[in-house]
């Protein structure tokens, strides 16, 4: 996947900002609230904010010591399965003040350390290493993406903003990665991507304007798609070409499996 040529600065602030929305959802409930199950399986709201609060402090251990992050990778690949889910089950544990508290620390932390680092530093990562401003978006989809199953699981709706145009970026960037991770070939030629950005009239465009393939619809239903947070019957998405249309039904802005994704609302022929 390409890096954004761009600076830290803009998609860390989004980032601070995609943070900061999520804490203000969670920071007024009641503790019996935190035990609420959102659409992951076994998750709670507890469990959303605490696999954050982990991999924020993960994302901090790469930028800061790399030697110690490597070990710490070493100890993910022995238990690839469960690695991530003990880590969010043991923060979990934690009273909510005080897992709000740490996720808010990490996260303050690991600002302040990719703000700091030398231009082009590459920060070691689970996959290939990083630049500051890929892994800065990373997290942001990833925030963004948990804090959709905390929004579902207190049944608040959350307004869209152009802070999604980092999660299109990421989904778009990862279509080859969509198809590698089902054991599929990649198709050979690059797709065109306009989505309609919220609160607009301005569409964000990706990929060649002569591509004979191409994604259209909402920016909004575009990252519900690529996150895996809603189902493509539930979305208004429009696919031109097979390649792009098989792509609708399976793109993932993530890396790692797929997993079971949620199933449609809606009822399909």
């Amino acid at each position: 996947m390409s890096e954004p040529a761009r600076a830290p600065g803009g998609v860390l602030d989004d980032l601070r900002d995609e943070s900061d929305a999520l804490d203000l959802l969670v920071a007024a409930l009641p503790p019996g609230r935190w035990t609420a199950p959102t659409p992951a399986p076994r998750w709670s709201v507890a469990h959303q904010i605490a696999h954050l609060a982990w991999t924020d402090e993960a994302a901090l251990l790469a930028a800061t010591d790399p030697a110690a992050f490597a070990a710490h990778v070493a100890e993910a690949a022995a238990a690839p399965d469960t690695f991530v889910d003990d880590g969010a089950e043991a923060l979990a544990a934690l009273p909510p003040d005080a897992l709000r508290e740490r996720w808010r620390a990490a996260r303050a932390r690991l600002q302040a350390a990719l703000r700091a680092l030398p231009p082009g530093t590459r920060v070691p990562w689970y996959g290939p290493p990083m630049s500051a401003t890929a892994l800065a978006t990373a997290r942001l989809m990833e925030t963004w993406a948990h804090g959709q199953d905390v929004a579902d699981a207190l049944g608040a709706v959350r307004p869209p903003t152009a802070r999604l145009r980092h999660v299109a970026w990421i989904g778009v960037r990862a279509r080859d990665y969509a198809f590698a991770v089902r054991g599929l070939a990649p198709p050979a030629g690059e797709f065109r991507v306009e989505l309609d950005a919220p609160g607009s009239a301005a569409v964000w465009a990706f990929g060649p304007a002569d591509a004979p393939q191409r994604v259209t619809g909402p920016a909004l239903d575009f990252c519900l798609l690529v996150t895996r947070r809603a189902h493509r019957a539930d979305l208004a998405l429009h696919a031109a070409g097979p390649d792009a249309d098989r792509w609708l039904d399976i793109a993932q802005a993530f890396a790692g499996p797929p997993g079971e994704g949620r199933a449609p609302r809606k009822e399909t022929r």
